[in-house]
């Protein structure tokens, strides 16, 4: 039996919603539908849709913010990584389902001057090893605004962007740390090659008109599910957001 799992940083709930969410949450009609950046605290939002939904939100308002909403109730549900430091910006929402574990991430961003960076590669080795530590007992799924291009193709200018944030060298070596823990980019598992397929772009310079984007919203997958993999994909002609949808569809 197939699962439809959809990723989507929405830059802003409320404002996603004027920009047809509702309609679009509908269409895409996955089993289980993860949000980074919502933006919003309890009571912000009147749309609630049918099954199951978890929020974690940030303390600071009108910033971060994570959602999930499935169809089907899961086992478990914890927020954060249960690490003071990390936990008070509503970045994490890992819930337990018979087959695996999902976490819904919002990475820091190391932010302009990489003012942020050091901070990042310790919340990083923290992550790594939280999810590290749950696809020990069962099988993991990663979604999530994870701001990081991995490889040169993952971007429209990689030479330009070399020591910006979301492409430094420290930055894609903590990527390449959490694959060898185990882990699958599962869009580069069906598309090895694929250039020019980008899940954000910059709201300046009709980069998006453009396509000049960047890949930094993933599915990862734990190994022991490679065989379950069906297809991934990315909706680029879907928006709202300077994001786009990520699409990870798995055989369980």
């Amino acid at each position: 039996m197939s699962t439809k799992l959809i990723s989507w940083n929405v830059n802003g709930l409320r404002a996603c919603m004027e920009k047809g969410f509702a309609d679009i949450f509908r269409t895409l009609d996955a089993d289980i539908f993860c949000l980074q950046e919502t933006k919003l605290q309890a009571g912000q939002l009147d749309w609630v849709p049918d099954g199951f939904d978890y929020w974690n939100y940030a303390e600071k308002k009108g910033y971060s913010g994570t959602a999930i909403f499935c169809k089907k109730e899961p086992l478990s549900v914890s927020y954060g990584l249960g690490i003071d430091e990390h936990d008070h910006e509503g970045r994490v929402i890992t819930l337990e389902f018979p087959e695996f574990y999902l976490v819904n991430v919002y990475t820091p961003n190391s932010q302009d001057g990489l003012k942020r960076l050091d901070y990042r590669m310790h919340w990083e080795d923290d992550f790594r090893a939280y999810v590290a530590g749950l696809n020990e007992k069962k099988p993991v799924v990663i979604c999530g605004d994870m701001n990081v291009a991995h490889t040169e193709i993952d971007l429209k200018n990689p030479k330009t962007n070399r020591k910006n944030a979301g492409f430094t060298d420290e930055e894609r070596a903590k990527m390449t740390e959490l694959l060898e823990a185990g882990f699958i980019d599962t869009f580069r598992y069906f598309h090895p090659d694929e250039v020019g397929a980008y899940s954000w772009w910059s709201y300046r310079f009709r980069a998006r008109e453009k396509n000049a984007g960047w890949r930094i919203d993933y599915f990862l997958a734990g190994r022991a599910l490679e065989d379950k993999l069906v297809s991934a994909c990315i909706h680029p002609e879907i928006f709202g957001s300077d994001h786009c949808p990520v699409e990870l569809v798995l055989n369980v």
